[in-house]
């Protein structure tokens, strides 16, 4: 069963900005959308702050007057609003796993509650079982137009990539966009060549040949599954960060997979989907693999 779309806001630009995000998203795939608001009581000595009950008045007040926004914008839209005490990391995780997708602004530091695109937002996104977009502030429907395109990165085998790629189709069905899949490659070292490796690019042609060869065999389904859908097969060589960043000016959406590394201090994101977080322009969908 497919959840709604769930944003999560903290009263900041970068929250609106996903929050609007989302509401359009939700319009076009025809879901309803969900308001999450996670907060904490603040205390303190001074006079001057408010006690539980107003405060939470505040937080109430401040997400309705947001939300008011958007059902004026898109009246036909069904929209639910939680306002939950708690921790911001499990609560966001929480309502994440009930949704199509979770929407939340990046570099956000709200005055009760900010979290993104700080250590608490990268382990909301190391931690989420559903895919997770990421909004920056200054995001716009305009560059939601024909001839922006959905990128998505593709590594690995194809099952790796698969949830990536179903988002991506998914996304590019509901815009009327193309979809661009971008497979970056290098060199390895001589050492790391065995017979099988070198067998299958010598009956590939070389690597590039093999690359390209890989990238049509993993989008293979899902050009079947989504014939409407235009696609461009981007191979190149160079670091995977590097290369879709540098198509990341034609994107409206940029999708990356994610394969959560957990360690002693926890959970981290993976190299590719961090450095497309801090320097893509465009709104950034994280999503883990199967």
């Amino acid at each position: 069963m497919t959840g709604p779309i769930t944003a999560g806001v903290d009263g900041t630009d970068e929250s609106l900005a996903a929050l609007a995000w989302a509401a359009r998203e939700a319009v076009r795939r025809d879901l309803a959308l969900r308001v999450v608001h996670a907060w904490r009581f603040q205390s303190a000595a001074s006079a001057e702050v408010a006690d539980r009950d107003d405060q939470e008045r505040w937080v109430r007040d401040a997400v309705q007057q947001a939300v008011g926004e958007i059902t004026e914008r898109h009246p036909g839209l069904t929209v639910t609003t939680d306002v939950l005490e708690g921790d911001t990391v499990e609560t966001l995780t929480a309502a994440g796993a009930e949704a199509d997708m979770l929407v939340l602004g990046s570099r956000g530091h709200g005055a009760v509650v900010g979290f993104l695109l700080g250590s608490v937002g990268q382990q909301v996104i190391a931690d989420a079982s559903r895919p997770v977009v990421l909004v920056r502030a200054g995001d716009k429907p305009s560059t939601e137009v024909a001839g922006h395109e959905i990128v998505v990165g593709q590594q690995g085998a194809p099952e790796d990539s698969a949830p990536a790629l179903r988002f991506a189709f998914e996304a590019a069905a509901a815009r009327g966009a193309t979809v661009r899949a971008v497979r970056a490659w290098t060199l390895p070292p001589v050492f790391s060549y065995s017979p099988g490796s070198l067998r299958l690019l010598d009956e590939a042609g070389g690597l590039e040949p093999y690359e390209k060869k890989a990238l049509a065999a993993a989008l293979a389904p899902w050009r079947e599954r989504f014939p409407d859908v235009p696609v461009v097969e981007h191979v190149e060589i160079g670091s995977a960060g590097q290369v879709l960043l540098s198509v990341s000016g034609r994107a409206q959406l940029m999708v990356v997979g994610r394969r959560a590394h957990r360690t002693a201090v926890g959970a981290r994101i993976g190299s590719v989907a961090h450095g497309v977080l801090h320097h893509a322009d465009c709104p950034v969908a994280v999503v883990p693999q199967a």
